[in-house]
């Protein structure tokens, strides 16, 4: 495996243990507040957070305002979509949902960029999305399992897009634009959900989950910058680990049999993959060198 590819999985995985908290944070939310006041005041604050390191940074500025532009408003309504789903689901069936994204992320790379896909990526492909039909259970569906399933699409997209921004801008830039340039999206939807819930007590989730959603993305910025997205991936789903375990430990909730099929088949089969695809890599290499 290449070194890029590898650095790239670690950013990866160090970001979904971020990314796992930041869901837990969700669930701390008092109940008289709303998912689109949450966001507005989350997203407010990111960027009084981004602004002293955006200053230490020079004032990086973009060329590709465009490109952020439609990331911060796919992002607003993504992440909307995500609270609700939060505050009405269990943590570990939220995060079987959303790792649906990796699927996406791997499908959309080869309808748009072009990334190369592999016999065993199609296949991991297709039983993850037979895993995401049984964890939603069309007989028992809900808007809550959808609206997070549409969440994981916003994400994919977010994620593919970055690809769009040069290596040489400044991750801070990024973080800042998607949430700044985002503002008047929530501002939209906080008028139909309407400004309700507002405390110190969510000014302070609202805080503590932006350093973890902040350091997440900053790990993601990383590492899709490192490799090709189909590379790396696979390893969105040791989120989907941590999240059952910080449910289990904190809320005491737990995915049932059905359920763990279906995260079975979404997760186990890419994260066996390059496994397989080193076993099946030796022979070929002792070919090679029996030939010479």
């Amino acid at each position: 495996m290449q070194r890029p590819v590898i650095i790239g999985l670690m950013l990866l995985i160090v970001g979904n243990l971020f990314s796992a908290f930041y869901d837990v944070s969700i669930k701390w939310l008092p109940a008289d507040a709303n998912a689109a006041s949450f966001l507005l005041v989350r997203q407010i604050s990111s960027v009084f957070m981004l602004l002293p390191v955006w200053l230490y940074a020079q004032r990086p500025m973009t060329t590709h305002i465009s490109v952020h532009l439609w990331r911060a408003n796919i992002g607003s309504i993504g992440a909307l979509f995500l609270i609700i789903g939060l505050m009405a689901l269990p943590l570990a069936t939220v995060s079987s949902l959303f790792y649906s994204a990796p699927l996406m992320i791997i499908l959309m790379g080869y309808v748009f960029f072009k990334e190369r896909i592999t016999p065993g990526q199609i296949w991991c492909t297709l039983l993850g999305f037979v895993g995401i039909l049984i964890i939603l259970r069309p007989s028992e569906m809900n808007w809550f399992g959808l609206a997070v399933l549409f969440s994981a699409f916003t994400f994919a997209v977010n994620q593919l897009t970055l690809k769009k921004v040069p290596n040489t801008e400044h991750p801070v830039l990024t973080l800042m634009l998607y949430n700044l340039l985002g503002i008047p999206a929530t501002v939209l939807m906080v008028s139909f959900q309407g400004l309700q819930g507002l405390s110190w007590t969510l000014l302070g989730v609202a805080l503590l989950s932006n350093a973890f959603l902040l350091i997440y993305h900053w790990f993601c910025v990383l590492a899709y910058r490192k490799a090709q997205a189909s590379d790396i991936a696979i390893a969105e789903y040791t989120g989907l680990l941590f999240i059952v375990f910080l449910g289990w430990l904190l809320f005491d909730e737990w995915l049932d049999s059905w359920s763990w099929l279906g995260a079975a088949l979404i997760v186990l089969p890419s994260l066996l993959l390059p496994w397989l695809a080193s076993l099946l890599a030796k022979p070929q290499a002792l070919q090679v060198e029996d030939v010479r």
